[in-house]
């Protein structure tokens, strides 16, 4: 085994977790924290969710909450989970064990007081490192030095640790994005090679969401580029993908100081025409708000170019909303061979910012001011006068809205009718 101590262990020291150490790292029982938080401490990265390793019984780890005034969840009482909520913050707390018989995702488990045994049951080796509350990190499967080199790699046989969850693939590839330099393991690409055919058996939910994950990471377009080099990306996204304009998005957002966005990114990546956006829809089951964002960027995207005229890009910011006119200028925008530091093209993502989008100042009660009569041809006369609204770009005098109306119910004879 390996060890080394972390620089800065107050997460472990302070606050809700000192809470979880008090009553479960005491008496005879032992407990660390495990996986992601470790990984990231000695990567200087946030610490987010905190799960915790014990050699207590789920019985035992409950029973001494309890008498803490902690509350529980038996989340995943026969694997061992047990969530301790301490000051609204929740900690998963699972008992070591070993998997001695897998079915897929699932496993017939053994309790056990080994930590290497239980280190040797997880995916990879940099998140099997666990901490005790002094801040000594142990290794017990060569996960600090991957860590190091940033080198991703499945704990063991990595055709075994597919074939427990075929989803593996795809976190292999979301940590090399995430945490990852430098050429892929072998042994791990081979495995995802022989074993992506097992994706198909997945849940479209957990796909999606691990591929939402992947492409807001840093290094998310190389390992795009490695996946769609093995034929994942296809298999997955069900169309042909597009990295250049994943990566030219990525600069975009770099050059723009944008917060990463998964569904713009995806668009990117698989966009293309509107029925692109229903097959991710059903292939990834995403939600209808996500697919609303992908069914709206897709919707004549070539259309605009960065030498589109300020009122016909007003006209589009009207119609769409500043949030779905920002999704399609930037997928436009990544589709084209300009640069990211282009002015037309700024000057058009900065729209928004400046011009409030008007309410239409014309109303039915106008129309039948007018002598329009109520029934369907009142709608369709509202829409002619939007239309010549909007097309006139935005006029606000009265006096204009009023003689612009005029010409459009003259102009067009439908609104006349009851």
């Amino acid at each position: 085994m390996t060890e080394q101590r972390l620089a800065d262990a107050a997460w472990l020291t302070d606050g809700p977790l000192a809470r979880v150490f008090d009553i479960l790292d005491r008496d005879g029982e032992e407990a660390r924290a495990v996986g992601g938080a470790v990984r990231n401490a000695l990567l200087g990265l946030p610490v987010g969710e905190i799960d915790v390793a014990t050699t207590a019984l789920p019985d035992e780890v409950m029973r001494r909450a309890k008498q803490a005034g902690i509350r529980t969840v038996p989340t995943g009482i026969d694997h061992g989970t047990v969530t301790l909520l301490v000051d609204g913050q929740p900690f998963e707390v699972t008992t070591l064990r070993e998997d001695v018989e897998t079915y897929g995702r699932k496993a017939r488990v053994a309790f056990g007081r080994d930590w290497k045994r239980d280190a040797e049951r997880r995916d990879f080796t940099m998140n099997a490192l666990s901490a005790s509350r002094d801040g000594i990190v142990h290794d017990y499967v060569g996960g600090l030095a991957d860590l190091k080199a940033r080198h991703v790699r499945f704990i063991g046989n990595a055709v075994t640790r597919i074939e427990e969850d075929y989803l593996r693939i795809l976190r292999f590839f979301r940590f090399r994005a995430a945490y990852g330099e430098g050429e892929p393991d072998k042994a791990a690409l081979a495995a995802c090679i022989a074993g992506r055919e097992g994706m198909e058996t997945l849940s479209r939910e957990r796909v999606r969401a691990e591929l939402l994950k992947l492409l807001v990471a840093n290094r998310a377009v190389p390992a795009v580029a490695e996946m769609a080099e093995i034929g994942l990306l296809v298999r997955i996204l069900g169309g042909v993908p597009l990295p250049g304009s994943l990566d030219k998005m990525v600069r975009i957002e770099s050059a723009l100081e944008l917060t990463p966005d998964a569904v713009r990114r995806l668009g990117a990546l698989a966009l293309f025409v509107s029925e692109d956006a229903e097959r991710l829809f059903q292939r990834l089951r995403m939600s209808n708000g996500e697919a609303q964002r992908l069914l709206s960027m897709a919707d004549g995207w070539w259309r605009i170019s960065g030498a589109m005229k300020p009122a016909a890009a007003r006209a589009l910011l009207y119609r769409l909303g500043p949030a779905k006119f920002l999704d399609r200028v930037l997928l436009a925008w990544s589709r084209s061979q300009d640069a990211t530091d282009d002015t037309r093209w700024r000057d058009l993502f900065a729209l928004p910012g400046h011009w409030p989008v008007p309410s239409l100042p014309i109303s039915a009660s106008d129309l039948i001011a007018r002598g329009i009569a109520k029934g369907p041809g009142l709608g369709a006369a509202l829409r002619a006068a939007e239309a010549a609204w909007i097309a006139a770009d935005f006029p606000q005098d009265q006096v204009t809205i009023a003689a612009m109306v005029d010409e459009a119910l003259k102009a067009d004879p439908e609104p006349n009718k009851d």
